[in-house]
């Protein structure tokens, strides 16, 4: 059955940003109904969602067109998921006072749903202390405020009040649909993406890892409750909110991070492609091209996985295994080698799994257990492998 999000907008600049992200809702198989105000009306056309979502958009609390109910009550009860978005001081002020004198502030208060709230004004407007006395106040209620970010405002002027971006937003929801939180309490320690061996001011040895996969785990987990540390090699992704996130190069960076972490963590997950080996003298100046060949001689750097392997007491440990070749049976070995509780084994051979897809093809491995999955989205798979882990953990304690 389809999620339905409630999505509100007020009158402000930014209402032309809640468009796209309707439609991205949309994209995503939600049921979307769009309370708009009579200022936001000024701003955008209602047949924009309209459009988008097949359903009418509200404004007036009293339109005769609707079919008999009490709208804002049947809207109320109907709701997953209720995002306001953008929130002026004013819809902000009235919302924590319980001011009901319009139909986005009417359903509002009568939802008890999850509400988010993206607030988007002037930076004096924003950083006057009501309107942060007010913000306290929302969370004090519940309420989850997605933070403006700073940048260029309509206005003219620069500085922070700018609604936060698409993805922030849509982070924000994913994050608020999930009701279960069964890693409430937990500690989940995930490392994700590439590490970079640097040869040269200039040159560095990497591999093709996106980080995607890592990243999904951290919300994911976060999703279910937990508190997260994500320690991350150089990648293109944004840092998801309410995550400890850990920026990091080298390999050598990476294990120092892990291990100074690991002993509070319930949970570790490695999902980085951290790299085997690393230039054993790295150049401070730039190495000019030669007539002759250049030869790099390599060294080991320090196993990551096997080293939390061998010292783990509490946790549980899961591992990756990215192979070309007898994916399994490396894969077991893997697992017995490194002492893991659990082994993500995927394969670059297959279409759609591996370094930069958005989707994975993967099989899950214990001592005692072979889990195969067919394609899905890293996002969904990452909610697999914490569920299994979860099961290892309760065994465990």
């Amino acid at each position: 059955m389809k999620k339905t999000i409630v999505v509100g907008i007020t009158g402000c600049v930014g209402a032309f940003k809640s468009v796209q992200l309707v439609s991205d809702l949309v994209k995503k198989d939600f049921d979307v109904e769009v309370i708009m105000t009579q200022n936001a009306t000024q701003f955008i056309a209602p047949l924009q969602f309209e459009s988008l979502t097949h359903h009418r958009v509200m404004s007036d609390t009293f339109d005769r067109q609707h079919s008999y109910s009490t709208q804002h009550i049947s809207i109320a009860q109907k709701a997953d998921l209720f995002i306001v978005v953008p929130a002026t001081a004013n819809f902000i002020a009235k919302a924590v006072h319980g001011i009901c004198d319009d139909m986005l502030t009417t359903t509002f208060l009568a939802c008890d749903c999850p509400k988010l709230i993206a607030p988007a004004m002037n930076t004096k407007m924003y950083t006057n202390p009501v309107t942060q006395d007010n913000l306290r106040l929302c969370e004090k209620y519940g309420y989850d405020i997605i933070s403006p970010v700073s940048g260029h405002l309509a206005c003219g002027d620069t500085g922070i009040g700018k609604l936060a971006a698409l993805d922030q937003l849509m982070d924000a929801i994913e994050e608020g649909l999930v009701k279960e939180k069964p890693l409430n309490g937990k500690k989940v320690l995930i490392n994700a993406g590439p590490t970079r061996e640097k040869i040269d001011p200039v040159r560095f040895l990497s591999n093709h890892s996106s980080g995607k996969m890592g990243y999904s785990l951290a919300k994911a987990a976060r999703n279910l409750g937990a508190e997260v540390t994500l320690v991350s090699g150089p990648t293109q992704l944004k840092a998801p909110r309410n995550i400890d996130v850990i920026h990091i190069e080298s390999a050598e960076e990476m294990f120092q991070e892990m291990t100074k972490r690991y002993k509070e963590a319930d949970m570790i997950i490695c999902a980085a492609a951290v790299a085997d080996y690393t230039p054993e003298h790295t150049s401070n100046q730039k190495i000019k091209k030669q007539e002759n060949d250049l030869s790099l001689t390599l060294k080991k750097t320090q196993d990551i996985l096997k080293y939390l392997g061998e010292h783990k007491t509490h946790q549980v440990l899961c591992g990756f295994a990215m192979e070309t070749e007898n994916e399994i049976e490396n894969g077991r070995q893997k697992l017995l080698s490194k002492n893991c509780d659990l082994l993500v084994v995927n394969s670059l051979n297959k279409a759609g799994a591996g370094f930069q897809y958005d989707t994975n093809i993967a099989t899950l491995l214990t001592k005692d257990e072979q889990i195969n999955y067919d394609i899905m989205s890293k996002d969904e798979l990452a909610y697999h492998i914490l569920s299994k882990l979860e099961v290892l953990y309760a065994a465990r304690h």
